[in-house]
C-alpha cells in the first residue's frame, strides 16, 4: 500500500482495530442470521507527509449506497453549527443572492437550507440517495453524485462554478484525495473560497479518539498535510479556525494560488507551529498511540461485565458510527448492552453491524429505566445529557468510555 497523497510506500502502522464490518451498514431483522463481511481496520501513517489513513478495503460506491443511514438534520447543536457557519461566512465573503453556493456531501440539505432562506442559489452535491431524497422535499436542488474531478468539469462546463464551495466531514471521507481536491480547483470561481471541516488528528491521538477511525474515514489529517495537498493544486489556505465539533476538528479557508483578493493571516503559521510542537511532524508522536487505545478497551470491558455481575442493566444512546468501532474493537454484543437508543427513525427498528445490538426508540429507555447508560456519540454529549436529564429521577447514571472511562 503507498500514500493516497504522495505515493510514498506506507511501512508504519498507527494503530490496528482488527476486523469489523463498515460502520454504517446497518442490519435488518432478516439479516442476522445471513455472512456479515467484516474488513481489515488497520490505520498506517506516511513517513513523508504524515498523512494517517486506512487502505480502500471496501470501495467508497458501496459505503455510500442508497440507503446510507446517516442524517445530519436529526442533531440540533449540527443544525445550530450549521446556521452559524452560514450567518458568519454569509457576512464576511458577501454571500447574497448573486452568490452561488455548492455544498460537497450535503446530506439532507441541514446547511443548505440556511444559505436558500437568504434567496441565495444553491446546490448540493450528494451520492446517497437516502439524504438526497430528503433534501429535494426541502427544495434543495441536489445531485447524486460523487464529487472529484471529472464531475467538477461538467459544472464548470455548465456554468454552475461556486463562489462559495463547501464541504463538512467530507474530505476524510474520500479515497482519492488527490483528485478531490483537483476538482476543488475546477469548480471554484476565480475570487471563489473553499472552506472544508475536518476532525483535527491531533485531537484523535491527544484525545484518545480511535473510535473515530472506521472504513469510511479513509484520511486523518492536520493542517500540515492538507497544506501540502491543497498546495499540489494551486490552492492556497489563507485561514484556519479550531472548532469544537466532533471531538475537534479544523475549518480551513483556501482560495485559487492567484487570488490576492484574501491575504493568508497569521492564524496557519501560529497552527502548522502549534503542530510542530505537539509532535505531528515526527513519526515517534504517531507510533506511540496502540498503547493506549488497549488500555481504554480494558477498562470500558471490565467496567461493563462488573456491573453485569452486579446485576445492573447497561443500554447506550446513540447508534453513531463511532460507536460502532468501539463496540466492534472491544467486542461487545447484546449480552453486555440490552439495546441502543437513536432518534433517527431511519435507525430505529435496525441491528448495529457487528455486535447486533438492536436499536430503538427513546421511548423503550423510559419504559425499561436501565442503571447506566453508555454515550456512543460522545461529541453531542451535552445534547445528549440535556435531552435524557430525566434519566436522573431513576438513579440512572451516564458513562463516558472515551477519552477515559467517566460515569457522570
Amino acid at each position: 500500500m503507498n500514500c493516497r497523497f504522495c505515493d510514498t510506500a506506507l511501512e508504519h502502522e498507527f494503530v490496528d482495530l482488527g476486523s469489523s464490518p463498515p460502520s454504517n451498514s446497518y442490519l435488518r431483522a432478516e439479516q442476522l442470521n445471513e455472512p456479515e463481511a467484516f474488513y481489515p481496520l488497520r490505520v498506517f501513517v506516511c513517513e513523508k507527509c504524515f498523512l494517517v489513513q486506512i487502505d480502500e478495503v471496501k470501495n467508497a460506491h458501496e459505503i455510500f449506497d442508497d440507503n446510507y443511514a446517516y442524517f445530519s438534520s436529526f442533531s440540533k447543536s449540527w443544525l445550530e453549527h450549521a446556521r452559524q457557519y452560514v450567518e458568519d461566512v454569509s457576512g464576511r465573503f458577501r454571500i447574497d443572492e448573486n452568490s452561488r453556493v455548492v455544498e460537497i456531501a450535503s446530506n439532507d440539505g441541514y446547511l443548505l437550507q440556511y444559505f436558500k432562506q437568504r434567496d441565495v442559489t444553491v446546490l448540493g452535491i450528494e451520492p446517497t440517495l437516502s439524504t438526497a431524497t430528503v433534501a429535494r422535499e426541502k427544495g434543495i436542488e441536489t445531485l447524486t453524485e460523487f464529487f472529484g474531478e471529472r464531475f467538477a468539469k461538467e459544472l464548470s462546463r455548465d456554468n454552475r462554478s461556486a463562489d462559495l464551495l463547501l464541504g463538512n466531514n467530507v474530505l476524510a471521507h474520500v479515497p482519492d484525495i488527490n483528485d478531490f481536491v483537483a476538482g476543488l480547483k475546477v469548480a471554484l470561481n476565480p475570487d471563489g473560497v473553499i472552506t472544508m471541516e475536518f476532525p483535527h488528528v491531533l485531537q484523535l491521538i491527544e484525545n484518545n479518539q480511535f473510535d473515530t477511525i472506521y472504513h469510511e474515514h479513509f484520511s486523518y489529517l492536520s493542517l500540515y498535510t492538507v497544506k501540502q495537498i491543497f498546495e499540489a493544486r494551486d490552492l492556497e489556505i489563507f485561514d484556519v479556525e479550531e472548532i469544537p465539533t466532533h471531538g475537534g476538528s479544523l475549518r480551513i479557508f483556501a482560495k485559487h494560488g492567484g487570488n490576492t483578493k484574501h491575504k493568508v493571516v497569521k492564524s496557519v503559521e501560529d497552527l502548522l507551529a502549534k503542530e510542530r510542537w505537539t509532535g505531528l511532524q515526527t513519526l515517534d508522536y504517531y507510533l506511540r498511540f496502540h498503547p493506549k487505545v488497549d488500555r481504554i478497551k480494558n477498562h470500558f470491558l471490565e467496567f461493563l461485565v462488573e456491573q453485569k455481575r452486579n446485576g445492573q442493566t447497561l443500554v447506550a444512546y446513540g447508534a453513531a458510527a463511532k460507536g460502532n468501532t468501539l463496540l466492534n474493537y472491544c467486542g461487545v454484543r447484546n449480552d453486555l448492552i440490552d439495546f441502543v437508543v437513536d432518534a433517527s427513525p431511519h435507525k430505529q427498528g435496525l441491528f448495529l453491524p457487528g455486535s447486533h445490538i438492536p436499536i430503538v426508540g427513546e421511548s423503550r429507555l423510559k419504559d425499561s429505566k436501565p442503571d447506566y447508560i453508555v454515550i456512543l456519540p460522545w461529541n453531542l454529549k451535552q445534547e445528549i445529557l440535556d435531552q435524557l436529564d430525566y434519566v436522573r429521577n431513576w438513579g440512572g447514571r451516564f458513562v463516558l468510555p472515551l477519552p477515559d472511562l467517566k460515569i457522570l
